[in-house]
């Protein structure tokens, strides 16, 4: 494998393809916190675009070390992806729903833990990633990884930003319009992957 412009440009494309589920999520948790600031937005799609860096390298080990265990464990992602956004939008349904309104309901802020479920959620299926880069030495495979990583931040950067947005115009709907959306990603994952 050497260094070419073609390389580059196939990173690049990777990483906007693996980038839409994590764009959606993001598009979502701008509807629900309208007010978030730029320190909040940076955070969430840097956890969007490391999650997207680490799996495909991630992959592209186990491709190289572990291919017979990985091949198993790729049946689960669906479920997992599926699992995790479901309780994640379906909370969100909740709180925007009839929770809606209750003394000491959860403020709009994204949580820690809520983060990094939607981060292993939405990039788990990059894992299948590291099987197209198995070819490439660890130099190649780290390159492509980053930019996908870069990618993703800034496509997730435009998501927050044209979810805060609306979100404001949304007003009370925008957590159970994001919830609803977190839902059906889950079910557009799974259907597509399913076995």
């Amino acid at each position: 494998m050497e260094w070419s412009l073609s390389f580059f440009i196939n990173s690049a494309l990777l990483g906007v393809g693996l980038a839409m589920d994590a764009f959606s999520v993001s598009l979502a948790n701008g509807l629900r916190d309208p007010d978030m600031s730029k320190g909040q937005m940076a955070r969430i799609a840097g956890t969007f675009g490391g999650f997207q860096f680490l799996m495909p390298m991630i992959g592209w080990f186990c491709v190289r070390t572990v291919a017979e265990a990985f091949a198993a464990f790729q049946r689960a992602v669906p479920w997992i992806a599926l699992a995790l956004l479901g309780y994640i939008g379906g909370k969100m349904l909740y709180e925007g729903g009839a929770h809606k309104g209750v003394e000491g309901a959860e403020d709009s802020a994204l949580g820690r833990g809520t983060l990094l479920m939607q981060g292993v959620a939405t990039s788990i299926d990059a894992l299948s990633v590291g099987f197209t880069i198995a070819g490439y030495g660890w130099q190649h495979a780290l390159a492509a990884s980053v930019i996908i990583a870069v990618v993703t931040f800034f496509i997730c950067i435009g998501g927050l930003m044209i979810g805060r947005r609306f979100g404001t115009k949304l007003a009370d709907g925008a957590s159970i319009l994001g919830g609803a959306i977190l839902v059906l990603i889950g079910l557009e994952i799974f259907l597509k992957n399913v076995r």
